[in-house]
């Protein structure tokens, strides 16, 4: 139901939700989070129109703002939030959705800033409004000129991301790729599912799919993994019922390379929310050891729901700080893994708001916290046994180099194979996934 104002104006459900939760984000909540909360007050249409106006104005908002900045002659960071808020929301639509009306898009945003009783600023959010469908060919991307910085200011215009981001990536990949992968993190990343064996036959559930019209092909990276479009409805009903875990490739690949089998004795001492934690007791079965691991409580609460909806009664949860010496003898463990807290930057195609929040320094606190726990976690680690490293990070300083120092200090391990992904090589979530091996004690 609209929500209708003291006079007479409306606000789709979606709209009002959308611009509630923006505001949320903007205090620190994560929109997937807030968006899940939301799905069972609206109705299928407008949960679509809520994601994507929520998603697109975060992955759009820096592109969005200078726009707002050309037509209002007013720094963004000026506005009052909601203001603010209001304006990316009508932009967006005038801009980048082609089936909503701009009448529309201008009466609800000016409707979104009434709501928000900031009556005052009714007037100039129309007028800035109006003013970008006259001007509807303003690229703000204008006044840059050619040179080696200006291009990667027009990638970062053009693909709304921080200057700094872009730097980085060019330095990494080179300009053309750095451009290539922030332009797919403005795209709907692909659903992506794999079948809870405990749960259901794999065939019985991509027939129901089928049935139901959905469109699937097999992963090329992970061994479980299936793409899919359609059939949201039955996803949603498989998902809740344990039979299907929604996961991206590249996570379910990282769980695939650790393989625990049976009778081992495995660890994953950042387990939450537990996809793959689940993952590898799925392919186990109840004949394996895992101790997943979190410092959350609620957390660490996820994953226990998890396993239990999926039946899984091989996973035993430990609440640690791996920053700190684990609880455990050394060499208890045939597998270890250390999916370890991260940047994201993998991820930005599902977490848009990552790039706004996140700060150069960040990415130095995080690394040194990387060291620290994959120092703790080889402790657990038997001679023999194997060692995984992953973030769903695309920084080498979270990645490469945190190996390469662990490896330079620990000449009982040695590496095996590492694994880049990238959304615009392949459509996965950017992870970095590298095997490590202890050595055998020699019996000479």
């Amino acid at each position: 139901m609209a929500i209708v104002l003291a006079k007479g104006k409306e606000i789709s459900p979606a709209r009002l939700a959308a611009f509630r939760i923006l505001q949320q984000v903007e205090q620190g909540a994560f929109s997937s989070v807030l968006l899940a909360a939301e799905e069972p007050n609206l109705k299928p249409a407008d949960r679509a129109l809520c994601h994507e106006l929520v998603l697109g104005v975060l992955r759009w908002q820096l592109w969005l703002d200078r726009v707002v900045e050309h037509f209002s002659n007013r720094r963004s960071d000026s506005l009052d939030p909601a203001v603010r808020i209001a304006l990316r929301l009508g932009l967006y639509q005038l801009r980048r959705l082609t089936r909503i009306p701009a009448s529309a898009a201008v009466n609800e945003s000016v409707s979104l800033v009434r709501f928000a009783r900031l009556t005052s600023a009714t007037s100039f959010v129309n007028a800035v409004l109006r003013r970008a469908i006259k001007e509807a060919d303003y690229d703000p991307r204008e006044g840059v000129s050619d040179g080696v910085t200006d291009v990667l200011e027009n990638i970062s215009i053009q693909t709304s991301h921080p200057f700094w981001l872009i730097q980085r990536w060019a330095k990494l990949i080179g300009h053309h790729d750095a451009g290539a992968f922030a332009a797919v993190n403005n795209q709907v990343p692909p659903t992506v599912f794999r079948v809870v064996k405990n749960r259901a036959d794999q065939e019985e559930v991509l027939g129901k799919l089928r049935a139901a019209g959905a469109e699937l092909e097999s992963s090329d990276l992970a061994e479980g993994g299936w793409r899919v479009s359609g059939a949201t409805a039955l996803l949603r009903e498989l998902s809740a019922a344990g039979e299907i875990y929604l996961q991206d490739e590249a996570s379910q690949r990282v769980a695939e390379l650790v393989d625990v089998r049976p009778g081992e004795r495995a660890l994953d001492v950042c387990a939450a929310p537990g996809g793959k934690t689940t993952l590898m007791a799925d392919r186990a079965g109840d004949k394996a050891l895992i101790v997943a691991a979190d410092v959350s409580v609620t957390r660490m609460t996820t994953v226990k729901t998890t396993a239990a909806l999926h039946g899984l009664k091989g996973i035993t949860p430990v609440l640690l700080d791996a920053t700190a010496m684990l609880p455990f003898k050394p060499g208890t463990f045939d597998k270890v893994l250390v999916d370890a807290p991260c940047s994201g930057t993998g991820t930005l195609r599902r977490n848009p708001e990552i790039r706004w929040r996140l700060r150069e320094a960040d990415i130095r606190t995080l690394a040194t916290q990387q060291k620290r726990i994959l120092n703790n976690a080889a402790e657990a680690v038997k001679p023999g046994g194997r060692m995984v490293y992953s973030t769903c990070s695309v920084e080498r300083d979270e990645n490469e180099e945190v190996v390469e120092e662990f490896l330079a200090g620990h000449n009982d391990f040695y590496p095996i194979s590492t694994l880049r992904t990238w959304p615009h090589r392949g459509g996965f979530d950017g992870f970095f996934i590298a095997i490590l091996e202890r050595k055998k004690i020699s019996s000479a």
